[in-house]
């Protein structure tokens, strides 16, 4: 299930006070109260403020959930999530985790007695075996950053209910444009907004979505007490990104699957990811639970070496290298040495993360330039090789 574009664009509101068509930008760290304890719905800017207030009605809209938070990036909306739980408990995560959330799980909840084990969440027997008394929370991102993998949301979402754990999905990679978690079972959906929704590569911002009021209201406690809150400016850059979702998504993945369709038989490509694609072993589960296969494509290179991926991610044109995703333009990045590198090499091999892999963030650019782009970045990796071959003998 997804949101449609006239749903999505009629969320965002008519500003009732002017009647503004934009939602306007309240710049203000305080507001005047009528007495002590007395205001018109506001008192701190850390607290609460307009433009923020009406982002985070939106995600909840669009998630079809109670309460949305934003916060200051997407791993401040995973640590207000992680502030749930208690000494003691264990957190169930997918193994082919973003490799921040991963940092943020071993090398700052583990010395506070919060553990995580990494299973396949592809495999439903994996989580139903994984899951101990101590499970509080269930972690999947779905598709997976960078392999792809996909997770039986509803299946994952009724072992959690069975053993009283919540269910925390990350919607970065599809949006609420191609999926709603919550309407699939989960409890809480998390967003990097820096990606799809924000959709410019000009903002950082994280969101947080509960299906139940009274777990949304304690995510905003820890908002106001914690205080990683986004910004008005970044709330109203957020909001204007979101008006285009759905029109931007469309043709991300449209793009996507045509990146596919010319990588998937290319000689230098070894294995590829894209649920779009029938050969993907989760294509069925992805094509049940989404509308869409989303903008991001990986693949490994038969030369599986860390030399052969730096050189082919900087001989492309068009895709830029670059931390990120979910932008207008394309970019590219090698996840062993970017975005992955905090995983240890064991953990990050196991995953499918191999030192090979190149994940693409396919853009808005004519379909025609982004393929020659791929394809002059193969001939010019190969024509390097070859005269490395010849200087060597």
């Amino acid at each position: 299930m997804s949101i449609n574009a006239t749903q999505l664009i009629h969320s965002i509101p008519v500003d009732p006070l002017t009647g503004a068509i934009a939602v306007p930008i309240y710049q203000t760290s305080t507001y005047v109260q009528d007495s002590p304890g007395v205001n018109r719905g506001y008192d701190y800017a850390r607290t609460g403020n307009p433009t923020r207030a009406a982002l985070e009605d939106i995600i909840a809209k669009l998630e079809n959930g109670t309460v949305g938070v934003a916060f200051g990036s997407g791993l401040a909306a995973i640590d207000a999530v992680l502030k749930l739980l208690e000494s003691g408990d264990e957190i169930l995560a997918v193994d082919d985790i973003y490799g921040g959330a991963f940092r943020l799980f071993t090398h700052i909840y583990q010395k506070f007695g919060i553990h995580a084990n990494y299973v396949d969440t592809t495999d439903i027997e994996n989580v139903f075996h994984a899951v101990t008394p101590k499970t509080k929370l269930i972690w999947i991102e779905t598709p997976t950053n960078p392999t792809l993998k996909i997770s039986d949301i509803a299946a994952i979402a009724r072992i959690a209910k069975a053993n009283q754990c919540l269910l925390c999905v990350d919607n970065t990679f599809a949006s609420p444009a191609l999926q709603q978690p919550l309407n699939l079972g989960a409890d809480i959906v998390v967003h990097s907004a820096t990606k799809y929704l924000g959709g410019h590569s000009d903002l950082i911002a994280g969101l947080v979505v509960t299906k139940e009021k009274e777990l949304g209201e304690k995510i905003k406690f820890i908002q106001n007490a914690s205080g990683a809150i986004l910004s008005p400016f970044d709330s109203w850059l957020v909001i204007r990104g979101i008006e285009t979702l759905t029109l931007r998504v469309k043709q991300h993945g449209h793009n996507a699957q045509a990146i596919a369709e010319f990588l998937v038989t290319h000689p230098a490509v070894d294995k590829l990811y894209y649920p779009g694609l029938t050969t993907h072993v989760n294509h069925t589960v992805a094509a049940k639970q989404a509308t869409g296969f989303g903008g991001i494509v990986s693949f490994t290179l038969k030369d599986d070496t860390t030399e052969a991926a730096t050189a082919f991610v900087t001989s492309t044109r068009y895709f830029k290298l670059a931390e990120s995703l979910g932008g207008v333009k394309s970019l590219l990045c090698h996840p062993a040495q970017m975005t992955h590198k905090s995983i240890p090499v064991e953990k990050r091999q196991a995953a499918g993360v191999a030192d090979s892999l190149i994940r693409l963030s396919v853009g808005l650019e004519d379909i025609a330039d982004l393929v020659n782009d791929l394809d002059q970045a193969f001939k010019t990796v190969a024509s390097k090789k070859s005269k490395n071959k010849t200087v060597t003998l």
